[in-house]
């Protein structure tokens, strides 16, 4: 298609929105500059109906229904004019390549740039070793991207695995460093065969953006390897290391507990109008869920399709419940003059949303994660057995360093130890360490104990914002566990939960691939079998 043209029919758009998507893995989706969408963590339907073009697209975090209308091919993005329910005017939304913004050509010299830039500093800072073999090259089979410089630093036969990013590169890119600098030390070890001794891993961050590298870096098995963190400032070539043990206070908070039973009750009046709009033989598919005080969610397998929230009436103490449909920026209050499409979509969704729904079908695809976790949740006990069933948080929310987190699932076992529970239905390279900082969270927040009047011991921070009531909370480490379909574990995770730090205690267990029918355990790997962990070579 020529720069500047317009396509409106309603099968060409969908087909320009495939193609460019299929031709762009990596593409973002923006709003008013500002991203909606990673497309390579997002999913996505777009189809012709009825003479429209419906592009629908789902993450963890948010879910968007647009009708096309009109795509206006710009330099290498497409402009979507789009129209929303209940809006008046078209709204742009635009596909660009990546979501960094820079061109390819600006990337790829910044990149190589900073690989001259990392030698000449290396072997200023390093005189008494060789730089070697330093690249940015993609590698897919090591899951090596050109984002991340990596090479070694040689001693004669003793040798450094080195790792670094830019500034320009995005904090999640930035955050990423550790795990591609795990697998870039354990190719280098494999690769030496026994030639040169990989005795450690040097990791380079710019300057100011290294604190989650360093909070993952003491949690790892420094009896495997030495690990040394380091920030440059590109400008000045300071190369500074870091002391990751001394990281400052972790500031970790952890919002109160509520009841559940009481926020039902103050939005029962709601739930009964939602009740009433459901199809035949619905309620006893869904699950009635209080995500606060104020707010009450109906979900099927752990979409979140409607909500109740308890609301104070303006200028008044008057309490009213807003009853709404739909999810993200899709949600729709609902009223006497749209409760039929309000039911027309409720029949859809529990049509296509079951075991055996269509698998092309969007909403049967949609937040597969929270599905597991809803099918876990409801067996926990028999995938893990020695967790309590009776005593699982969803959703968990904790702050630490000024960002908000959700733990996946946060439990007891029945010892009284809290267990972290991550789940990931398709393949994530960095899951071991993005549960290791929930596993981190978890950990201070145990060991902040303080005594109450008239207790007659310390309790943590949990206990005392109202979690596992009745029950004594172990002082010991948390557990962390991961759950994943057999066939959607990256092949590295294994890697990095094998350099974890010995007082992380872990299990991962492979669930079989029909887990929304049945979840069966196909295999589990623990940090104590050291059979299934392999060999370190130090």
């Amino acid at each position: 298609m020529a720069a500047g043209v317009e396509v409106t029919s309603a099968a060409r758009l969908a087909r320009t929105i495939e193609a460019y998507l299929e031709d762009h893995p990596a593409a973002a989706l923006l709003e008013d500059g500002r991203m909606l969408f990673d497309m390579r963590g997002a999913h996505y339907s777009v189809a012709e109906s009825h003479g429209r073009c419906l592009l629908q697209l789902w993450s963890d975090e948010r879910n968007v229904m647009r009708t096309v209308v009109e795509i206006k091919e710009r330099a290498q993005s497409l402009r979507l004019m789009t129209r929303r329910m209940g809006a008046a005017k078209p709204l742009a939304l635009d596909l660009v390549p990546t979501s960094d913004r820079r061109t390819p050509t600006a990337r790829g010299s910044a990149r190589r740039n900073y690989q001259r830039l990392l030698e000449r500093v290396l072997a200023r800072s390093f005189p008494a070793a060789r730089v070697d073999g330093f690249r940015s090259a993609m590698d897919l089979e090591h899951s090596f991207g050109p984002a991340y410089v990596r090479g070694r630093l040689l001693r004669g036969t003793a040798a450094d695995a080195v790792i670094g990013v830019n500034e320009a590169e995005s904090a999640d890119i930035v955050d990423g460093i550790l795990t591609l600098g795990i697998l870039w030390l354990d190719y280098c070890r494999l690769k030496g065969e026994g030639r040169r001794h990989f005795g450690g891993l040097k990791v380079i961050v710019p300057a100011g953006a290294g604190r989650t590298t360093a909070e993952r870096m003491a949690w790892l098995n420094h009896a495997a390897a030495e690990f040394q963190l380091f920030t440059l400032d590109e400008r000045s070539e300071e190369l500074t290391q870091v002391d990751f043990r001394d990281t400052g206070n972790l500031e970790s908070r952890l919002v109160h507990a509520f009841s559940a039973t009481a926020a039902i009750e103050r939005c029962r009046e709601g739930i009964s109008r939602l009740m009433a709009v459901l199809p035949d033989g619905a309620r006893d598919r869904i699950e009635v869920r209080a995500s606060s005080t104020t707010i009450v969610g109906l979900l099927l397998h752990g979409l979140e399709f409607a909500r109740v929230r308890h609301e104070t009436a303006a200028g008044s103490f008057a309490h009213y419940n807003e009853v709404t449909f739909g999810a993200g920026a899709h949600e729709t209050p609902l009223n006497d003059e749209n409760e039929e499409l309000c039911r027309e979509l409720f029949a859809r969704l529990f049509a296509s949303r079951h075991s055996d729904g269509p698998h092309n079908d969007s909403l049967f695809r949609m937040q597969p994660e929270r599905w597991l976790e809803s099918k876990l949740r409801a067996q926990i006990s028999s995938v893990f057995p020695g967790l309590r069933s009776d005593l699982v948080y969803t959703q968990v929310p904790a702050l630490t360093s000024g960002s908000r987190g959700l733990l996946d699932l946060l439990t007891l076992d029945r010892s009284g130890r809290l267990v972290v529970l991550e789940l990931k239905a398709d393949e994530d390279l960095h899951l071991p360490l993005q549960s290791l900082d929930y596993w981190i969270r978890v950990r201070a927040l145990n060991e902040d104990r303080q005594s109450t009047a008239g207790g007659t011991r310390p309790f943590s921070a949990f206990e005392r914002q109202g979690y596992f009531e009745g029950f004594e909370v172990s002082p010991l480490a948390p557990k962390l566990f991961l759950a994943s379909p057999a066939l959607r574990i990256h092949p590295a995770n294994e890697t990095v939960l094998r350099y974890l730090a010995p007082q992380v205690e872990w299990e991962f267990v492979a669930l079989g691939e029909h887990w929304r029918k049945e979840l069966s355990v196909v295999f589990r790997k623990r940090s104590s079998d050291r059979q299934a962990l392999g060999r370190i070579d130090i």
